[in-house]
């Protein structure tokens, strides 16, 4: 074997397992796995985990936060007004500079795969450009998708048709929109109709920021899931964002979500962003704005975390950590529950890793030799401390290594350990099942 993990802790549970990767690929997955690595990593108590993926980014505007003035609202427009002001002054160095470093971070933290939406409302597509040259350049160790996406509206922005599709002949893609910004609704749902065909006519995936408002009315997730099943599109569109869905009536969603699982459409929630950029209009009571997440799953439609935003117009906060996002899921959507802290888990791997069709994607034999090793012990502690990632491995290559922290508790007695609860002694028929 070219490498051999040993003694991992799986997200399904399982523990004490060896994985060995040759050739690029998992070749085993058992228990003391009786064959010899080039290189040999002790993964005992870690959890070894496929790599984080984030199904929803703005590679294009990261890391730009302050050019060329804060956002002092904190608020969506407010940063959709900021990057009108900011792209005639773009260069396309400075689009891949900062993506560059931001591929890096990324790495560090086990984010391996990235579905980015670029504008395409900027006359010169200098950034699609800039976005191409930096997917050529990281391919080797981040799978990066890109959206073309008319950031000021496919029918309403003046160059949204011609540019949409003259992104699209350069390589990009999926086909992106914003049906909610366009003039009226009348007009979103044509724009959705029409993206939908380019889509189903030249064989790609869909990626919508659909319904990203408070206002209940905006109910172009309705119109996407039925043009995918017109299309028959099933498994290859994405709705994204959702956030009307927060502040719609239950009687609606009752109807609406078996449509979007019917439909097979994928949801993306962006909970960092839609806490943080969504209810401003409200006094009290604020709305949260992340989609209904919990129905969603368990409706079986299949739910991704995204980020959204790094250090941009829309937000000053995030860093490439999809833990932090998952963090901020579980609380947003009241997901405290150990399973459902699972899907949390899930959703910021396994889900996003479907909805963007990667192949080659798991820990089964056969998959990708890509992974991550935590200083954790299950995707709930995961979750809860945000561990190092202390070793970070593509196609049977280790990529990054990180540091191993001191978990131990900062209380006088305490035992060093990540998972105190299940290391003291309580009575038997109090131990966690």
């Amino acid at each position: 074997m070219d490498l051999i993990v040993r003694r991992a802790n799986l997200p399904d549970g399982r523990t004490g397992i060896d994985i060995g990767i040759k050739g690029g690929k998992i070749a085993a997955v058992e228990p003391a796995l009786k064959a010899q690595g080039a290189r040999e990593i002790d993964a005992t108590g870690c959890l070894v985990s496929p790599p984080f993926v984030d199904a929803h980014f703005h590679m294009d505007a990261t890391l730009s936060v302050g050019f060329p003035r804060y956002n002092r609202t904190g608020t969506l427009l407010e940063g959709i007004q900021l990057w009108g002001e900011m792209k005639p002054h773009m260069t396309r160095d400075w689009y891949i500079e900062r993506a560059l470093e931001y591929c890096d971070w990324a790495v560090g933290r086990g984010l391996l795969a990235i579905r980015s939406h670029v504008d395409t409302t900027d006359a010169s597509l200098l950034d699609v450009e800039a976005l191409l040259d930096v997917r050529r350049r990281v391919k080797d160790y981040i799978d990066l998708q890109l959206v073309a996406f008319p950031q000021d509206g496919y029918l309403r922005s003046p160059v949204g048709v011609k540019n949409l599709e003259r992104a699209l002949d350069m390589g990009v893609d999926v086909v992106g929109g914003i049906p909610h910004f366009e003039r009226t609704m009348a007009q979103g749902a044509e724009s959705v109709r029409l993206l939908c065909e380019i889509a189903a006519k030249r064989g790609l995936r869909v990626d919508l920021h659909c319904d990203e408002s408070d206002d209940p009315h905006s109910r172009h997730i309705e119109i996407l899931a039925a043009e995918t099943v017109r299309l028959g599109l099933q498994g290859r569109v994405t709705g994204s964002h959702l956030t009307s869905m927060h502040s719609m009536d239950n009687y609606y969603t009752s109807k609406l979500i078996p449509l979007i699982a019917e439909a097979g459409v994928h949801a993306v929630a962006n909970p960092t962003a839609n806490i943080l950029l969504m209810g401003r209009h409200d006094s009290y009571p604020k709305r949260r704005g992340m989609t209904r997440v919990p129905e969603l799953m368990a409706a079986g439609v299949n739910v991704s975390f995204g980020q959204d935003s790094a250090m941009d117009p829309w937000g000053p906060l995030n860093g490439g950590d999809m833990l932090d996002v998952a963090h901020m899921g579980a609380h947003v959507g009241q997901m405290a529950g150990h399973d459902q802290l699972q899907l949390c888990f899930k959703a910021v791997t396994e889900n996003p890793a479907r909805a963007l069709g990667l192949e080659g994607y798991g820990l089964n034999v056969g998959c990708h030799g890509d992974l991550v090793v935590l200083q954790a012990d299950s995707p709930s502690e995961a979750i809860r401390n945000r561990p190092s990632r202390l070793f970070v491995v593509r196609r049977g290559k280790l990529i990054a290594e990180g540091p191993r922290m001191d978990s131990r508790l900062s209380l006088p007695g305490r035992p060093a350990t990540t998972d105190f609860a299940r290391k003291t002694k309580a009575p038997a028929a109090l131990k966690p099942r």
